[in-house]
């Protein structure tokens, strides 16, 4: 059998088609198509301009009225998002809508997630003050704004959620994965998170679908609010699988809290590398007992 490129290629070409034409999971073509990554992306990027005008683009909004630059960003966003809804639903569709009734869905849908715009932004900005008031080597809310990778985490949650919300498919996934990219922070777009919330440091933070978190809680790296255990797979949809944290709740790094039973009672504070699969009092202190340190001399 010959090796030179030009086989080597076309037996691959042969093989991948044949694998194409035998699988539709990797056959999309025609109207069986995915929402663009790279679109989705740019509507968060763009997005982000309009929530915090002046941070993240080229344009100066104090030498013009932000409204134009509001209305003709969020006008070029509306007609992306636009397509892009219709085609994740396109995809996911049974036959159960018409082309006609999902255009009309996928306005409804687009119409009001911009309605919530205005509160979205409203509560990212009280996101920026618990970052700025919980971390004390914060200069500036203008820092937390355009340096942390926790907000910026917190920021495409709050945007994906309410795709989530509408039953929107993939696309709030995408709009989390590529947060949990950037930042190393997973938060998954179906968790319910309230006002004043702060990841400091943010790395290796992961939240689950079915998480519900109250108001001024503080994470720092490495915490997981997960599930106690997903071998039953699917089984599993629409169940609650991970904890509840109450408001006014500090966990501090490495700890883990599984168990959609499991409560995080409010006031509490988690203290550092912590395993918690049980629900936790209001107002109480779980510390991991410390390892004593053993000091020998030199030789």
């Amino acid at each position: 059998m010959k090796n030179t490129k030009k086989d080597v290629i076309q037996r691959a070409v042969a093989g991948i088609t044949e694998n194409c034409d035998s699988e539709s999971l990797i056959a999309c073509s025609g109207e069986n198509r995915l929402p663009s990554r790279g679109v989705i992306i740019q509507i968060i990027e763009d997005l982000r301009r309009v929530m915090f005008p002046g941070y993240f683009g080229e344009e100066n909004i104090g030498s013009s009225l932000p409204d134009y630059f509001i209305r003709d960003t969020l006008t070029t966003i509306y007609d992306k998002l636009m397509i892009q809804v219709k085609t994740a639903i396109l995809y996911k569709n049974d036959n159960s809508y018409s082309e006609e009734s999902i255009i009309g869905i996928s306005s409804d849908i687009c119409g009001h997630f911009f309605e919530k715009l205005p509160a979205i932004q409203q509560m990212l900005l009280k996101d920026v003050q618990a970052g700025f008031e919980g971390d004390p080597a914060a200069k500036s809310r203008e820092e937390v704004i355009s340096s942390y990778p926790g907000l910026f985490a917190i920021y495409v949650y709050r945007i994906a959620h309410e795709l989530y919300l509408n039953n929107v498919p993939f696309i709030p996934r995408i709009m989390t994965e590529y947060a949990h990219g950037h930042t190393g922070i997973d938060i998954n777009s179906g968790a319910v998170i309230g006002e004043y919330f702060f990841i400091d440091h943010g790395t290796g933070v992961v939240i689950g679908e079915t998480t519900e978190i109250g108001n001024n809680v503080k994470l720092y790296q490495g915490v997981t609010l997960g599930a106690l255990s997903t071998k039953s797979g699917q089984l599993l949809a629409n169940v609650k699988r991970h904890p509840t944290i109450e408001d006014n709740v500090t966990i501090y790094s490495g700890t883990t809290i599984l168990g959609g039973k499991t409560v995080i009672g409010k006031g509490s504070v988690i203290g550092g590398n912590a395993f918690v699969t049980e629900s936790v009092p209001p107002h109480t202190k779980v510390n991991v007992t410390s390892p004593k340190l053993n000091f020998k001399g030199q030789d």
